[in-house]
């Protein structure tokens, strides 16, 4: 089996939650990224109490129809613009209340992005106590298919039938100008107190229009390409880059062409290659000014 560089034994045989958080029999589609990110969320976790906070997004359906329900623990929905909102509330009343209860928002990009960014930038800089996790398949996947602001340029979608013109937006810079915690390692969020945000890509083969067996593929082809950089920003000022990509732009190339989004001449990968190097100069530039004594930790 390959060792993903990423997951620093993640998946390995360990402590499992007596009642997994998502039950067989969940809604979502073969090959659902969201159901990948759920399955490593479950092995952080262990066996800490937890609330979870889901706006409007695939993963609100994805328990069923009443009086069953595939997850396995405790989840309010929330509306598109409310879910940081709410998960404050919640997080106080079990402080309030000396419980150990971590509080979660699991929600899509278009709650993220878009719809939900006023209350997640307040709770942020009131860095209250709650793990926010994106699980971004950049689309609005549960209406249809239309683009968000996570939707990548040149990527076609109902609502840009030629495809998108903007380019995604950098979240993880907006998040990290909150002063607050991106990281890699869900087990170590879980422990930490004030407000974290972890920001996962999840394929959607509904959406990018890719095979279900394609998806974890895709990502390491996101990675590799230098698309999805894998770093962590502590307390918003210390960069570590986590992985470094090889910037391939044979990687690039096929991961356009395993999803059918993208259109042939939609996409100038040239282009696209030269500005993913200016990104991530830009990028190592402000690892290595923000680290001790020039290195990366």
């Amino acid at each position: 089996m390959v060792r993903e560089p990423l997951l620093c034994g993640l998946l390995a045989p360990g402590e499992r939650r007596t009642d997994p958080i998502l039950r067989p029999g969940g809604t979502n589609c073969g090959g659902c990224g969201m159901s990948i990110a759920f399955g490593m969320l479950d092995r952080a976790i262990g066996q800490r109490p937890i609330q979870m906070v889901i706006p409007a997004c695939c993963a609100i359906v994805t328990p069923g129809q009443y009086p069953r329900s595939a997850y396995g623990v405790p989840v309010v929905a929330a509306t598109f613009a409310s879910a940081a909102a709410l998960a404050t509330g919640l997080a106080h009343a079990a402080r309030l209340n000396g419980e150990k209860t971590r509080v979660l928002c699991w929600a899509g990009d278009g709650g993220t992005f878009d719809i939900g960014m006023a209350t997640l930038s307040a709770t942020a800089e009131r860095d209250e106590d709650v793990l926010y996790i994106c699980y971004d398949n950049e689309i609005y996947g549960n209406t249809g298919g239309q683009r968000s602001s996570a939707t990548p340029q040149g990527a076609v979608t109902n609502t840009t039938p030629r495809g998108k013109t903007q380019k995604k937006k950098d979240i993880v810079a907006i998040m990290a100008a909150h002063r607050v915690h991106t990281l890699r390692k869900m087990r170590y969020a879980l422990d930490l107190e004030g407000f974290r945000f972890l920001h996962v890509l999840a394929p959607c083969p509904t959406g990018w229009k890719s095979e279900p067996a394609d998806g974890v593929e895709l990502i390491r082809l996101a990675v590799r390409s230098g698309l999805f950089p894998v770093q962590e920003v502590f307390d918003g000022r210390r960069t570590v880059i986590n992985v470094e990509p090889e910037l391939s732009i044979e990687a690039l190339r096929q991961y356009f062409a395993l999803q059918g989004r993208f259109k042939g001449d939609g996409v100038d990968v040239e282009a696209l290659s030269l500005s993913l190097r200016e990104d991530w100069a830009h990028l190592r530039r402000a690892a290595l000014e923000e680290s001790p004594c020039g290195t990366r930790t």
